[in-house]
């Protein structure tokens, strides 16, 4: 597409924006029969009728409809072109900084495996890492705190967000030995009932952990909390009441003489969570793709 085809497609969203020739002319800085004469040469290019012109007024034809709607999204994507472009070339006078957040209660291994590798490739790129809880990762993104989070999916897939599918993990119980026969391998949530449900969560994030295991995981307990994974071990194991962690992260527990491992289930079928890479569409730069490739493939080995 050559730079005249590109200028004729600005002005037309505009004569459509405006439903005037001259307010569009006016906006784009150029006369009336200038942009009357650019609408006319792009419909001749094309071969169709973008606008049914009927004396001083136009209706947009079907045709044009279209053309108007994709149009905007070539200009909106060639304008995101030039900024990341000028941004990486500006990098020498402002080193780029990629701000990363993952899930605490998820483990670090392979996030720092892909944090190691993106650094090696992308040595004068700043990495910042944050760790938190769903919520607060979730806030930290949609107010631009953040470019990058690798959290569980909790919402419906929203279009305003890059949602890229990394991995699925079982949910497992842990609790202490004394507690049910050493050889169960299953339970459900209503076995549990009766006991404590053990949170690790940071300040700020209980109210929301407890909403998400009561109305999404279907915990029937209480909560007590804890801040950190020992804590939590000694917790349980010294009956206070029990973890509910993915099949990856219930290995960081200590301990583990004092505790047992089971399966959660939920009308017979073990219970899973998706874990996902999110990062806003509109921040859709070529460091924060790499760095969702070189996570992806840290999960795939």
């Amino acid at each position: 597409m050559g730079l005249g085809m590109f200028n004729q497609i600005q002005y037309f969203i505009s004569v459509v924006k405006n439903h005037n020739f001259t307010k569009a002319a006016e906006e784009c800085h150029i006369s009336q029969p200038a942009i009357s004469q650019q609408i006319k040469e792009l419909e001749g290019n094309l071969g169709v009728k973008l606008l049914d012109r009927k004396g001083r007024s136009f209706k947009v034809t079907p045709a044009g409809q279209y053309f108007y709607q994709h149009g905007q999204d070539i200009i909106k994507n060639l304008d995101e072109l030039l900024r990341q472009t000028k941004e990486i070339g500006t990098q020498e006078k402002e080193p780029y900084v990629l701000r990363a957040g993952y899930l605490r209660n998820f483990g670090t291994s392979e996030f720092l495996e892909a944090v190691s590798k993106f650094s090696k490739e992308y040595p004068d790129v700043q990495v910042r890492i944050t760790s938190s809880g769903h919520e607060n990762l979730y806030d930290l993104l949609r107010t631009d705190r953040i470019d990058f989070a690798f959290s569980d999916l909790r919402r419906a897939p929203s279009n305003s967000y890059v949602n890229d599918f990394l991995t699925e993990s079982h949910f497992q119980v842990i609790i202490s030995n004394n507690k049910f026969p050493t050889d169960q391998k299953t339970i459900t949530t209503d076995d549990l009932k009766d006991m404590p449900c053990i949170l690790i969560v940071g300040p700020n994030e209980e109210a929301a952990e407890e909403d998400y295991y009561r109305n999404i995981l279907g915990v029937r307990s209480t909560f007590i909390t804890a801040q950190t994974y020992d804590e939590a071990a000694v917790m349980a194991a010294s009956g206070q009441g029990y973890l509910l962690m993915n099949d990856r992260t219930s290995k960081l527990i200590a301990h583990q003489d004092a505790l047992q491992t089971m399966t959660l289930l939920n009308n017979g079928k073990e219970m899973t969570q998706d874990y996902y890479a999110f990062w806003k569409a509109n921040n859709s730069g070529f460091y924060i793709e790499t760095f969702a490739d070189i996570l992806k493939e840290q999960f795939e080995k």
